[in-house]
C-alpha cells in the first residue's frame, strides 16, 4: 500500500461510546468522513481508535535500558496488539528516534523514573535524596512529553515493608514545579501510606493504586486524580511475595493482602467516580502486547465493558490530550471482526491495524 492510497473503512466505526458511524476514509494519513474522489482500498469490520497503554515502558527490561533494536521489537509488539498510543511511564532509554517512524506507535514520555536512593529497581531511576527532588522533577519535565514519574513508595529494607519515599514538603514543591513547567505528575504507589500526601500535594495520577482505601478513595474522586491499576502486573504479587518470604515476611504478607483485594479496590474507585485508565506495566518483567488482557481484567473487576473500552480508547485519548476518530485526526485505528462492546476479549484478535492511514498489520 503506497502512502498516497486512500483507505475506505466501513462497517461499524465506533467514533465514541455512543457515536457509531458506517464509514470513514483515510486521506494523506488523516481521517475524513467526507467521501473523497477517486478509487480507494476498502477495509471492513468493527473499528476502534488505536488503543492506549497508559503505563508502558519502551526501552526498558528487567535489567534496565535496552538497545534500540530491542525497543523497536517492544514497540512493534504493542502495535500488533492494537496499542497505537503509549504513555511511557518512565524509561532510562532515549527513544526519540521512534517519533520519526510512521510504522511505530506514538509515545508520550514521562522521562526517567525519579526514586529515593536504593529504594527502587537497579538501573531504572535517578536515585536521589529529597533535597534534590525539585531539581530532578524540573529536569524530567523538560525531557518528557508533559509527564513526570515519581516512585512514591517501595520497600524500606530496614523496616521490612513498603514505605513512602518522600517527605510531604518536598513532594509539594516538586509537583508545583512540574505544573509550573506544564507537566503532569504521576507516581508508582503500591501501599496505603503515601497516597494522601501525594494527592493533597496536587499529583495528577497514581500508578497501581493497590493501597486505596475507603478513606482515600473519596479524596481521589474529589480531586479528580486518575488511577492506572495495571492489574496484569498486580497478578504477579503472590510470586513476588513467595520469593521474599524468608527475608521480608511483613512485606510479603502486605503484598498478598493488596493482591487479594485488588478487584474490590478498583471497583470501589470506579464506583466513587475516580478516573480509571488502562495500563499494562509492560517492559519491566512483563511482556509487551498485553493491552487486551488488561481491559479484560478491568471488566473482571466489575467495570462495565463500555467504560473499560473507553479506558483504552476514547476516554484515555481525551485524558492524554490526543484525538480519537475525529475529522482531521491521524488515521490511527484498529479493526475487529466482531463488536468489542459485546465482548472485550475481541480486542485480543485485531484483523487490521492502521497507523497514519497505512495498513501496518
Amino acid at each position: 500500500m503506497s502512502d498516497r492510497t486512500v483507505l475506505h473503512v466501513k462497517g461499524r466505526v465506533l467514533a465514541g461510546p455512543e457515536d457509531v458511524r458506517d464509514e470513514l476514509w483515510a486521506v494523506d494519513g488523516r481521517i475524513t468522513y467526507e467521501r473523497p474522489p477517486g478509487e480507494s482500498l476498502t477495509v471492513t469490520g468493527w473499528v476502534l481508535p488505536g488503543l492506549v497503554d497508559a503505563h508502558c515502558h519502551v526501552g526498558l527490561d528487567q535489567h534496565g535500558p535496552v538497545p534500540d533494536e530491542v525497543s523497536e521489537k517492544q514497540a512493534l509488539t504493542d502495535r500488533d496488539a492494537g496499542t497505537l498510543l503509549v504513555r511511557d511511564a518512565g524509561s532510562p532509554s532515549d527513544t526519540r528516534w521512534i517519533d520519526a517512524r510512521e510504522d511505530l506507535p506514538k509515545i508520550i514520555r514521562a522521562g526517567r523514573h525519579i526514586a529515593r536512593t536504593r529504594r527502587y529497581i537497579r538501573n531504572y531511576a535517578h536515585e536521589i535524596e529529597p533535597g534534590d527532588l525539585v531539581a530532578y522533577v524540573a529536569r524530567e519535565a523538560r525531557r518528557g512529553d508533559g509527564w513526570v514519574k515519581l516512585v512514591g513508595d517501595w520497600i524500606d529494607r530496614d523496616a521490612g515493608d513498603l514505605a513512602a519515599c518522600w517527605p510531604r514538603g518536598e513532594v509539594e514543591a516538586a509537583i508545583a514545579e512540574a505544573h509550573r513547567l506544564g507537566a503532569r505528575v504521576t507516581a508508582h504507589c503500591f501501599a496505603e501510606d503515601s497516597l494522601r500526601d501525594l494527592v493533597e500535594a496536587g499529583i495528577d495520577c497514581i500508578e497501581h493504586a493497590t493501597g486505596l482505601t475507603e478513606d482515600t478513595i473519596p479524596l481521589f474522586a474529589e480531586r479528580g486524580v486518575a488511577i492506572v491499576p495495571t492489574l496484569v502486573n498486580i497478578a504477579t504479587f503472590p510470586h513476588m511475595a513467595d520469593g521474599a518470604e524468608a527475608k521480608f515476611p511483613d512485606w510479603s504478607a502486605h503484598m498478598r493482602r493488596l493482591y487479594e483485594r485488588r478487584y474490590d479496590t478498583v471497583r470501589s474507585a470506579y464506583d466513587a467516580g475516580v478516573p480509571v485508565f488502562v495500563g499494562t506495566d509492560a517492559g519491566g518483567s512483563l511482556a509487551h502486547g498485553l493491552v487486551a488482557a488488561e481491559v479484560a481484567e478491568l471488566v473482571k473487576a466489575g467495570i462495565p465493558p463500555l467504560d473499560a473500552l473507553s479506558a483504552t480508547a476514547w476516554g484515555a485519548r481525551s485524558w492524554l490530550g490526543r484525538p480519537a476518530l475525529e475529522e482531521g485526526a491521524p488515521a490511527d485505528l484498529v479493526v475487529y471482526d466482531q463488536d468489542p462492546r459485546a465482548d472485550v476479549r475481541v480486542l485480543a484478535a485485531p484483523i487490521r491495524i492502521v497507523l497514519n492511514g497505512r495498513i501496518v498489520g
